[in-house]
């Protein structure tokens, strides 16, 4: 959140926003929208049912260059711990920033672009609050023929939803042909935009990337649809948290190492075997092993939602872990949460107290996503 007194950032989509009646708060430094007049609720099934369409453009977004795809690759794989190397043209892979004991500095995007002109070059959006600190961990650590170039005059909007194909196909066609995890430079109407088919909601869904001047006629385009409403991150919150995505700062950050997160799938086999990025020898020992503690989702009972910092404990009365992140799941119709517990503990169906307000309230350890994956593989 914003300092108290600092003068908040602005999107170039902030008009419209303040247009459509949101109500404005501080996020990461920006003035954004948490919710529209349909509220957070109609907001969330809208994009479960239709196509919700996000401001994203206080995320960060940047450039690795290099003078080829190898050299750029290697050199982040020097910080993070995903199989960079072996991207094809046009693929996007999540990753994380590592400190040296294998701590999540940020979690992020990366896309080796399709366009044989961008050979050399990684395209990368890292998370709002946390973007000052990436560009600068990772401009002091590439090697002299690698640089970092921020893009601080792109917008990005995420159309999410399963009417989001027919949304954008509209403006063009060939956005259909992309699969989950895929990227292309396109021209929407007349708009340039890099596209990538992915999201943070669990729906299929695309993230697109246009000029700042460019950013107001795409939402107008978009929103001009009848399947179409802006969504704010009041419903962002609550559709990524049914999908069982980390927020960072809340369920990943510095002290923890993305085995404990249940990020495993994001390390390929190549990486692991050869390591080369911080921390591998506690990751290691961890998928080896077993970490100390595991993110799990949380199902309480009852109708009372457990926030973030809620004590977890057993049946017993041991306390055993921590909720990071918590709310009510609209498509589960009840609470939902996630939280770290120690591994003894982890296993779905396995019994919980939740310490709300003092009481102990009955919870069960439940298998991540709360809501099924509607991507398009």
């Amino acid at each position: 959140m914003a300092e108290s007194g600092a003068t908040l950032l602005k999107t170039p989509l902030h008009a419209r926003h303040v247009a459509a009646g949101a109500r404005m708060v501080p996020f990461a430094g920006y003035d954004m929208p948490v919710q529209y007049p349909l509220g957070i609720l109609k907001e969330h099934q809208w994009t479960r049912e239709k196509a919700g369409l996000f401001d994203v453009s206080h995320m960060g977004q940047a450039w690795l260059i290099g003078p080829d795809h190898a050299t750029t690759a290697k050199a982040l794989e020097t910080l993070v711990p995903a199989d960079i190397l072996n991207l094809e043209p046009g693929q996007q892979r999540y990753t994380q920033l590592l400190t040296e004991e294998g701590g999540i500095i940020d979690d992020l995007m990366v896309v080796r672009p399709g366009d044989p002109a961008h050979d050399g070059r990684l395209f990368l959006v890292v998370n709002a609050g946390t973007k000052e600190g990436d560009y600068a961990h990772m401009a002091a650590r590439l090697p002299a023929d690698v640089r970092l170039e921020r893009l601080d005059d792109r917008a990005l909007v995420a159309l999410q939803g399963p009417q989001a194909v027919a949304v954008l196909s509209a403006l063009a066609p060939e956005v259909a042909e992309m699969t989950f995890m895929r990227a292309r430079y396109l021209d929407l109407d007349g708009i340039a935009a890099h596209v990538t088919r992915s999201g943070y909601t669990g729906e299929d869904g695309y993230e697109i990337s246009v000029a700042d001047d460019d950013a107001l006629a795409l939402w107008d385009k978009l929103t001009a649809h009848e399947a179409v409403e802006p969504i704010g991150l009041g419903a962002r919150d609550s559709l990524r948290l049914e999908a069982g995505y980390c927020l960072y700062g809340h369920d990943i950050d510095t002290q923890t190492s993305p085995i404990e997160a249940a990020l495993n799938w994001s390390i390929q086999k190549r990486r692991r075997e050869e390591g080369g990025f911080p921390g591998h020898a506690r990751i290691i020992r961890e998928i080896s092993e077993g970490p100390a503690r595991r993110r799990v989702g949380i199902l309480p009972e009852g109708r009372a939602p457990a926030r973030e910092g809620t004590v977890i404990a057993t049946p017993g009365g041991t306390e055993i872990g921590i909720v990071t992140s918590g709310g009510f799941g609209p498509s589960v119709g009840g609470p939902v949460a996630m939280g770290y517990v120690a591994t003894p503990h982890a296993e779905p169906g396995t019994a919980l107290h939740l310490i709300v307000r003092g009481k102990a309230q009955p919870a069960k350890v439940a298998k991540l996503p709360f809501t099924q994956h509607r991507y398009k593989r």
